[in-house]
């Protein structure tokens, strides 16, 4: 099959969170699968400092109202996979992908609005003509109404798959500020009674298909509470929704040949992994004491990530013999009690409000626990990565987190981690302190734990495989 993967970000290229490791990781899997499979992405301003790549074809143009944009389009390769990169530096030349910092950008609507026609008009520039174009997240979610208003022909034979990464961040902006839309005047049955187009909500009802990154996520986003306000949306087109697992790359997180860690160690042999837990407190400053669990969080500081119910008892979970390490940047209000309590407490909390690709899998390699306790997740990744480097996680029980981690209470004999239900601060504190009595009670099993831990495979492979068939269903509906 012919497949253009159309998104916002891709690891190694730009990259702000997960998505963008799915858009590395997915085509070049669907690749080896014998697709030909090309992205399509904005050529930002780093991308641009790095590669300064030649223009690939003339000059393009698109029109849009009594607006004429004009732009270039690079290539590259991404482990053979050909990478188009839309270059308007007006909306793309800037220091952030999406914000300069903590503000999004103003132009947000208009810019990836500009971008999902562009990536259209870049497959026919270069006469790719896919059998399914594969949009992710609401940046390029207005692809699927741009295909199915298509007047050239050359999408005729075209599906749209629309995967939602996360389906809280929706682009809801003012249509009126949307000069590039102005000429769509369809779009007004789309638009609220705030005079608000919503791009996710757009591509819901015009993709053929659409998926989460894991099913239960899938399940989630149709019901009231999982939906994110899109509830009504959801259930209209819920035979055409569906969930996929994300797959872990572990070629970049694997314990046995991971560079940015001091000792390497597997499942046969775990001892480089308490020398690993000994540099990492180094590192850090705190106190080397053996027998004492070290509890490792890494993270944007969100609501989504928990924290709602975290910081409340985090006094009450440090009255214990525990260490925990935070590592993420994000809110300013949690960053602020999180500090204060890292004073309290110097010997049992380190907070840093930063993040670096060393420390992420210094973290995963020399932390005994990993603590996940999400409002929501979607997939979520370093669960993956903390099972395959024998550090056990504590998550609660929503998306991507359920469909990886086994609890020891329903599965003693599977069991990979510690799981709670509800988001609360007691249910939290009840299981992490079910998972450190689990640890000092009985070490013998706790190693077994970790070991059965870094059996677990999530592969691209089998990723790509499902996602196979769903392009092969998108290409059956109305042929």
């Amino acid at each position: 099959m012919k497949i253009l993967f159309v998104v916002s970000e891709v690891e190694d290229l730009a990259k702000t969170g997960g998505l963008a490791d799915v858009a590395k990781s997915l085509p070049i899997a669907l690749k080896a699968l014998g697709h030909d499979v090309r992205i399509v992405k904005p050529y930002y301003k780093q991308l641009a400092d790095k590669f300064k790549l030649p223009n690939l074809t003339n000059e393009q143009q698109l029109q849009a109202g009594d607006k004429d944009y004009r732009f270039n389009i690079k290539r590259l390769e991404l482990e053979t996979v050909p990478v188009y990169c839309v270059d308007y530096p007006d909306y793309f030349h800037r220091a952030g992908l999406y914000s300069d910092g903590y503000e999004a950008f103003g132009d947000n609507a208009e810019r990836f609005a500009f971008f999902s026609k562009a990536a259209l008009h870049t497959a026919q520039a270069v006469d790719f003509q896919p059998d399914v174009v594969h949009c992710n997240d609401w940046h390029t979610a207005l692809c699927p109404y741009f295909i199915k208003r298509d007047q050239s022909g050359f999408f005729a034979q075209t599906r749209t798959l629309l995967t939602i990464h996360n389906g809280a961040y929706q682009g809801v902006h003012r249509f009126a500020d949307i000069s590039f839309l102005r000429p769509h005047g369809e779009l007004a049955a789309q638009i609220d009674s705030q005079g608000n187009l919503n791009f996710l909500k757009t591509g819901i009802q015009f993709a053929d298909k659409i998926n989460a990154v894991s099913p239960n996520y899938a399940k989630e986003l149709l019901t009231p509470l999982g939906s994110h306000s899109l509830y009504h949306e959801f259930q209209q087109r819920a035979e055409d929704v569906s969930g996929i697992l994300n797959g872990c790359d572990y070629q970049q997180w694997d314990p046995a040949t991971d560079k940015h860690i001091p000792a390497n160690y597997t499942g046969e042999s775990l001892s480089g992994k308490g020398l690993c837990k000994q540099a990492l407190q180094k590192e850090v400053g705190l106190p080397d004491k053996p027998g004492v669990p070290l509890i490792g969080m890494l993270c944007r500081l969100t609501e989504q990530k928990g924290f709602g119910y975290l910081l409340p008892v985090l006094n009450q979970l440090l009255q214990h013999n525990v260490q925990v390490l935070v590592i993420g940047t994000g809110d300013p209000v949690i960053s602020d009690v999180l500090q204060f309590n890292a004073a309290q407490f110097p010997d049992k909390l380190v907070f840093r409000n930063d993040f670096s690709t060393r420390m992420a899998h210094l973290l995963e390699a020399g932390s005994d626990f990993f603590l996940m306790p999400s409002l929501f997740e979607p997939c979520g990744l370093n669960q993956m990565y903390s099972l395959a480097y024998g550090t056990i996680p504590i998550v609660r029980a929503v998306g991507g987190l359920r469909d990886t981690v086994l609890d020891l209470q329903t599965l003693p004999e599977q069991a990979t981690g510690f799981i709670f239900e509800a988001p609360d601060s007691s249910a939290l504190l009840n299981c992490v302190r079910r998972a450190m009595l689990f640890y000092h009670e009985y070490p013998e099993h706790f190693i077994q734990m970790q070991k059965r831990a870094m059996r677990q495979k999530f592969t691209w492979y089998d990723a790509a495989l499902n996602y196979q068939a769903l392009y092969q269903h998108c290409q059956s509906l109305g042929r």
